[in-house]
């Protein structure tokens, strides 16, 4: 089980309250940890590296390239 899933599940454990609480904590955290929303997580890495290393090196997508429909 990973560490979000435990927490999660002792969060649920409590009143509903609390658990409003409990969050308004955790949104706390990840603000103080990426306040502009900037940083890659793991996973979104290993999802999205190779984009990632294209926007970097400054190879982006035209937006007339992107099949909107």
């Amino acid at each position: 089980m990973s560490t979000a899933e435990m927490v999660a599940e002792m969060v649920d454990m409590l009143p509903d309250n609390e658990q409003l609480f409990a969050l308004e904590f955790v949104k706390r955290l990840v603000l103080a940890w990426d306040p502009d929303y900037s940083k890659v997580t793991p996973a979104e890495l290993a999802v999205h590296n190779a984009a990632l290393e294209d926007y970097r090196r400054g190879e982006t997508v035209s937006h007339d390239d992107i099949n909107w429909d």
